[in-house]
C-alpha cells in the first residue's frame, strides 16, 4: 500500500502544478514592442470613449492598445468617459437637446447614478474639432461592459489580445466633488479589472500620481504610466512620482532625444500623447519612442 500512496501523491502534486501554470501572470505577457494606441478609442473617427470606438479601433491592424478614461459614478460604477461633467461640446440630453454651457456643472458624473448617465447621447452632436468623426447615437459605457465587448470581439473573430491603457480621471482638488479618494477609485477600478481577468494586459495611467502610487504599492504586477505635461525634466518628474513606472507618457512636445535616452537608461518606456499628424508621428518614431497615442487610428 505504501508504494501506491507515494506515486499518487506525486501525481496530485503534478496536477496542481499544471493548474498553476495555466494562470497568466503579468511577467509572462510581452508588452508590444511599439504600443500603437487609439486615444479614447480613436476619437478623430468615432465618438470618444465608447464601445463603438474601441471596436472600430480594432479594425486597424497596427493598433495594439485601446486607450480610455475612467470616472466613478454616484452609485460606485466605473464608467468610461473623460470629463468631470457631461460636456456641452459633444453631448446631448436624453431628448436630443443641447446642454447649455451655463448648466454643464449640473451634470457632474460623480454626482449622477449610472442609469441616468447612460440616457445621455455622446455620439450624434457634431464635434467641431473632429469633423471626420462618424455620427452615431451612443452612450457612456460601464468599463465592465466595454471590456466584455472587446474580449468577445477578440474571441469570436480570432483577433489578437489588445492591451488596455486605462486612465484614472481624478485630482486632489476633485476629491469628494468630482471623484472619490484615490484609494476608493483604485479599489473600484481594480475590482473590475480583476473580475474580467485582464490584469496582464492593463496599464493604469494618470496625471494624479496618487492613484498610480497606490497601484505600484498594492498591485505591483500591474503596469503603470505617469502622464505629464509640464516644463520639468525627466528626472524631476520621476523624483516627483517617487518610483520608476513602466511608462512615462509626456505631452509630445516635451519629448526629445535626451528625454528618451534618460528614460531608457532607467528601463522606462516613453509613449507620448496626443500626436495627430503623420509628420509628427514619423519624427517621434525616429527619436526612438516606444509607442504613440493618437486620435487618428488611420495614421498608425
Amino acid at each position: 500500500m505504501k508504494k501506491l500512496i507515494f506515486p499518487l501523491g506525486i501525481f496530485l502534486l503534478g496536477l496542481n502544478a499544471c493548474s498553476v501554470k495555466k494562470e497568466v501572470s503579468t511577467s509572462q505577457v510581452a508588452f508590444p514592442s511599439f504600443s500603437a494606441e487609439a486615444h479614447r478609442g480613436g476619437r478623430g473617427l468615432v465618438p470618444e470613449n465608447t464601445v463603438l470606438a474601441m471596436r472600430d479601433a480594432m479594425t486597424y491592424p497596427a493598433v495594439t492598445t485601446l486607450e480610455m478614461d475612467t470616472h466613478i459614478t454616484k452609485d460606485g460604477k466605473v464608467v468610461v468617459t473623460h470629463d468631470d461633467y457631461l460636456s456641452p461640446g459633444f453631448m446631448l440630453t436624453p431628448d436630443g437637446k443641447e446642454i447649455p454651457s451655463a448648466d454643464a456643472k449640473k451634470y457632474n458624473v460623480f454626482q449622477m447614478n449610472y442609469n441616468e448617465l447612460k440616457t445621455f447621447d455622446i455620439g450624434t452632436k457634431f464635434h467641431k474639432d473632429f469633423p471626420q468623426q462618424k455620427k452615431i447615437k451612443t452612450y457612456i459605457p460601464l468599463l465592465a461592459d466595454l471590456i466584455d465587448s472587446v474580449q468577445t470581439e477578440i474571441k469570436t473573430k480570432n483577433k489578437k489580445q489588445y492591451f488596455y491603457n486605462i486612465e484614472t480621471k481624478c485630482s486632489a482638488k476633485g476629491d469628494g466633488v468630482s471623484n472619490p479618494t484615490p484609494a476608493v477609485f483604485v479599489k473600484l477600478l481594480m475590482d473590475v479589472i480583476k473580475s474580467k481577468k485582464i490584469e496582464p494586459y492593463v496599464v493604469v495611467q494618470s496625471f494624479d500620481k496618487r492613484t498610480i502610487q497606490i497601484i505600484n504599492k498594492e498591485y505591483p504586477n500591474v503596469k503603470t504610466s505617469f502622464l505629464v505635461s509640464n516644463k520639468k525634466s525627466y528626472e524631476e518628474n520621476i523624483a516627483d512620482l517617487g518610483y520608476k513606472p513602466f511608462i512615462i507618457s509626456p505631452a509630445y512636445k516635451m519629448v526629445d532625444a535626451t528625454f528618451i535616452k534618460k528614460a531608457h537608461a532607467d528601463g522606462v518606456k516613453v509613449i507620448p500623447w496626443t500626436v495627430n499628424t503623420a509628420e509628427e508621428i514619423a519624427k517621434l518614431k525616429a527619436l526612438g519612442i516606444d509607442g504613440i497615442i493618437t486620435d487618428y487610428t488611420n495614421l498608425l
